[in-house]
C-alpha cells in the first residue's frame, strides 16, 4: 500500500464516555460521569468488557494521566506538585512488585489529600474483584476503600450495535450480511472486532474495494497465507 492510500486509512475514534457501549453498566458510567476530586473507583471484569476504554476516556475528560504496567515512567513520575485531576492506573493484576509500591503510596497520597484543595480523583482496573486480586495485601484492601463495580461484557446485540457504531464513526457502512458472516466466523470479544474493523478498512483501501462478504474471504484468505 503506496504512503498517500496509508494516510486515508480512517482514523481510529479516541475512546469517550459517549462511544462507549453501556449495556448492563448503566449504573457505573453514570457514576463515572460524576466522580469528583477526593473520590477513588475500581473497576473489574473479564477481558474485553471496556475496562481501558473507560479509563483512557476519564482520563482525556479530566485532563488526567493514564498508565498501564508498560508505562515508563511509572506512578514515580506524580509529585505532589505536578499531581493530575486524574490518575487512571489499568490492568493491576499486571504490575510488578515496584510498581505495586508506587501504587500503594498513590493511594497513601490519595488518601491525604482526599478533603483538601489538592483532592484527585484515582480510577483503577483489574481483571477480578477485590478479594481475588494477587497483588500484595496491604495494596489490595486499598482497592475497597470507595467505590467498586463490576463491568460486565456485552451480549451479542450489544457487540452488533458496538461494532456498527464503530463503524459509524469512521465512515464506514456494514451490511447486514457483512456483520452475519463476521459473528459466524470471527471472535466476538469487541477488542478483537474493532481491530477486524481498522484492518478491513485498511484492506479495502488498499484493494480498493467495499467492504462486503467476498472481501471478506479475500482478506481472511490473505491473512491466512
Amino acid at each position: 500500500m503506496n504512503e498517500q492510500l496509508t494516510l486515508e486509512v480512517s482514523p481510529v475514534p479516541e475512546p469517550t464516555l459517549d462511544n462507549f457501549i453501556v449495556g448492563q453498566n448503566a449504573e457505573a458510567i453514570t457514576t463515572l460521569r460524576h466522580l469528583q476530586p477526593g473520590q477513588s473507583l475500581y473497576l473489574w471484569g473479564s477481558n474485553g468488557c471496556g475496562k481501558t476504554h473507560l479509563l483512557k476516556a476519564m482520563a482525556a475528560c479530566h485532563q488526567g494521566t493514564y498508565f498501564n504496567h508498560e508505562s515508563h515512567p511509572f506512578l514515580a513520575s506524580i509529585t505532589f506538585q505536578n499531581t493530575p485531576p486524574l490518575v487512571a492506573i489499568d490492568d493491576i493484576e499486571s504490575l510488578n512488585e515496584d510498581q505495586q509500591a508506587e501504587l500503594f503510596s498513590l493511594y497513601n497520597e490519595w488518601k491525604l489529600r482526599k478533603n483538601t484543595p489538592d483532592a484527585f480523583i484515582l480510577l483503577v482496573s483489574g481483571n477480578v474483584s477485590t478479594l481475588a486480586m494477587p497483588i500484595r495485601e496491604d495494596l489490595r484492601t486499598r482497592l475497597g476503600w470507595e467505590l467498586v463495580y463490576r463491568l460486565e461484557q456485552l451480549s451479542d446485540e450489544q457487540r452488533l450495535t458496538a461494532l456498527q457504531h464503530r463503524a459509524h464513526e469512521k465512515g464506514l457502512q456494514l451490511s447486514h450480511e457483512v456483520t452475519h458472516w463476521i459473528f459466524t466466523h470471527y471472535s466476538r470479544d469487541i477488542a478483537a472486532l474493532f481491530n477486524l474493523l481498522d484492518a478491513l478498512d485498511t484492506y479495502s483501501l488498499s484493494t480498493r474495494r467495499p467492504i462486503t462478504v467476498p472481501l471478506l474471504k479475500a482478506f481472511f484468505i490473505k491473512t491466512k497465507s
